[in-house]
């Protein structure tokens, strides 16, 4: 049986198209996950204008945030039965004697290959799983905010494991995207001052970061980095997707202050790093997450501590899938979701 699939089939801008694949064929430990919902990820955006900075195997399935409903299960899987629902993280292929994998951070094996550029995603209505990388559903929480727990592991890897914020704390986030919205929204949940940092056509975004408690700034945030005592924040999230915002964090944060970097940015840099060095500051990379983190968010995703639906801007069908990319591109909405069903 075959079923209508998102492709990403070249490294050219725009290679993307819907194409009918066959379904996937599961191994002794894998599901057969029929797919109720998957998040539009920046990183999807950039293979299709092919503005990306990492190996995709073409052609290749698109989509890594997703949930939905175990069809079939493995041979070997044991702990899952059909119905059961999950999200999944997105570390597909790793290599379990890797030095990185036996001490539990999987996320950093230097062969891993995550969906939708390593191997097939979900943006179709079946994908294969590990069952290893399964997390169940309560059925409190819809899959329109489950297929995001994906999206919020990466802003609680970038703002609770990488960075060292305390309650009280004046913390910057560069890029009102998913991620920069999201790390502020942990930011405060974390006792915080948070400011989320854009440009002009920003402005919508801006708007929904003001809705958990945010300060919104269009431009330098160095006034509100200052305010308090001159030095500047404790903290800056850079959650944008170019290289030059790490100027903008290195002149806004305090001496002996911290920035946590999840943005990815391809870009050359062409500035001195010497304040990092004057300043004693601390550059931490923030990349993926691992299973005990995909638990907390879950359990803050069905608590309602963590709310994603602000961020939700649509829902469409998997044949509508460019009016879904061309919104977020666009800045119109923040977080594009679709329906391969």
């Amino acid at each position: 049986m075959k079923s209508p699939a998102v492709v990403n089939f070249a490294p050219e801008p725009g290679a993307v198209e819907i194409r009918e694949i066959e379904m996937p064929t599961i191994g002794d430990e894998d599901v057969l996950l029929e797919v109720e919902n998957v998040g539009v990820c920046g990183s999807d955006l950039h293979q299709w204008t092919a503005h990306h900075s990492w190996p995709v195997n073409y052609p290749v399935v698109l989509g890594h945030e997703f949930g939905g409903r175990v069809v079939e299960k493995g041979a070997k899987v044991e702990g899952w039965q059909e119905g059961d629902r999950v999200v999944s993280e997105t570390a597909a292929i790793i290599d379990t004697d890797s030095p990185m994998t036996r001490r539990g951070q999987y996320q950093l094996d230097p062969s891993r290959k995550g969906f939708g550029y390593g191997v097939n995603g979900a943006m179709t209505r079946y994908v294969r799983v590990p069952s290893r990388i399964l997390h169940r559903v309560p059925d409190a929480l819809p899959f329109s905010q489950a297929c995001l727990t994906e999206p919020c592991c990466v802003a609680y890897s970038a703002v609770v494991r990488n960075a060292r914020i305390e309650p009280g704390d004046r913390i910057v986030v560069l890029g009102p995207g998913t991620i920069g919205i999201l790390c502020a929204a942990l930011a405060r949940l974390c006792g915080a001052e948070v400011a989320v940092v854009g440009l002009e056509q920003d402005a919508g975004r801006l708007a929904i970061a003001e809705t958990y408690g945010c300060e919104s700034i269009i431009g330098n945030p160095g006034d509100w980095a200052r305010d308090r005592d001159g030095l500047g924040s404790d903290g800056v999230i850079d959650a944008a997707g170019a290289s030059a915002t790490l100027k903008i964090a290195l002149d806004v944060v305090r001496p002996d202050g911290w920035i946590s970097k999840v943005g990815w940015g391809p870009q050359p840099l062409d500035f001195s790093l010497d304040p990092l060095v004057q300043k004693n500051v601390t550059l931490q990379g923030s990349f993926s997450h691992n299973w005990p983190i995909w638990e907390r968010v879950l359990a803050l995703l069905t608590s309602g501590q963590l709310d994603v639906r602000p961020i939700i801007g649509g829902i469409w069908n998997l044949d509508d899938w460019e009016i879904a990319f061309e919104k977020m591109h666009r800045g119109e909405v923040v977080k594009s979701i679709l329906t391969p069903n």
